[in-house]
């Protein structure tokens, strides 16, 4: 019996250096297993999941910046861009190894995001929104335009990661970094740093009475959301193997935004939940209504304005609410750290 303790004490202690509740840890579980399991081990199939942790994960470090300092990076897929794109002209230019390389692109991105944050500090809203908006259309035109550089619509090749034509390492690779994004950006919310967030995402005057500097903090996200965005887009340059500035437009944000909102924003791990289910229907409906291209945005804008109506907190509201009135003590559990 006091082995069975000790053993829960030092799980609930790792659970909680991870900031995670045993059921997410369960759930991360069985998610690394999807690709192993009967009929979900097809090819097709592993692709949509890598692409589904890519979401996932793009969709946490949005909900970073939307969620906790209220404003909506709608350029947030230039950013993954300008990780992209650099990764691979690294790896290409320089002949750096692509995993060396993916890190290296996250400095563009981030020093982008500095930029940005620094520039859009005066405004607040749907001029911040704006904003953000515009540089992600002119890093979309820049891509499309530098021909020399980019390749433009013709597509830039960037090189594997692995030599294999098998998906599955791609997703474990995927896998990991949804983990260690969680793992970070809980890390850092659970700081000085994200009480201050959270401050100034309620209320920006009340956060100056008490001392809380927005503009320091505002740079600091955004950096930190747009540096994650770049190392999610070195990943993807160096999985597909090429890149077309499609990968900027404003849709790719579109998804990215719908899927963090549904989850739940300032959850981090609401993205995750819906990422994976969200992302197969939607390759469902893409292979089997192909002659109806746009309808998978038709069906994301239908889900947000449901869950804005009838659930602005997002499933994960939701799910706390509906678990948290539970009496059961596993349940009680489960969801507590």
């Amino acid at each position: 019996m006091e082995n069975i303790a000790s053993n829960r004490l030092g799980l609930r202690r790792l659970l909680n250096l991870a900031s995670m509740t045993p059921l997410g840890f369960l759930g991360l579980v069985l998610l690394g297993l999807f690709p192993i399991l009967p009929y979900l081990n097809q090819g097709y199939l592993i692709r949509w999941f890598i692409w589904a942790a890519i979401v996932a994960a793009a969709s946490m470090a949005f909900d970073f910046s939307g969620g906790y300092i209220s404003i909506v990076n709608f350029g947030f897929s230039a950013f993954i861009g300008v990780g992209a794109y650099s990764s691979a002209l690294i790896a290409l230019r320089l002949g750096i190894s692509p995993w060396l390389s993916m890190f290296l692109g996250i400095l563009p991105a981030a020093l982008l995001g500095f930029l940005v944050g620094a520039v859009s500090l005066r405004l607040r809203g749907m001029f911040a929104i704006c904003f953000t908006w515009f540089v992600g259309l002119a890093f979309f035109g820049l891509a499309m335009k530098l021909v020399p550089l980019t390749r433009g619509p013709l597509g830039l090749r960037a090189p594997y990661l692995f030599k294999t034509s098998s998906n599955l390492p791609y997703f474990y690779v995927a896998f990991g970094m949804l983990v260690v994004t969680y793992i970070v950006l809980k890390w850092i919310l659970r700081s000085h740093l994200g009480l201050a967030f959270q401050a100034i995402g309620q209320n920006v005057e009340a956060a100056m009475t008490s001392g809380i500097y927005p503009a320091w903090y505002r740079i600091i996200n955004f950096t930190v959301s747009c540096g994650f965005a770049g190392w999610l887009g070195g990943f993807y340059a160096h999985y597909y193997g090429i890149l077309t500035p499609d990968l900027m437009h404003t849709s790719k944000t579109v998804e990215i935004l719908v899927i963090a909102y549904v989850g739940g924003r300032k959850s981090l791990w609401g993205g995750v939940l819906v990422a994976f289910p969200f992302v197969y229907a939607m390759e469902m409906v893409r292979s089997s209504l192909a002659n109806l291209p746009g309808l998978n945005l038709i069906i994301y804008g239908l889900f947000l304005i449901l869950i804005m109506i009838y659930y602005p907190g997002g499933l994960a509201e939701s799910y706390q609410v509906y678990l948290g009135q539970s009496r059961n003590p596993l349940v009680r559990w489960l969801i507590n750290k």
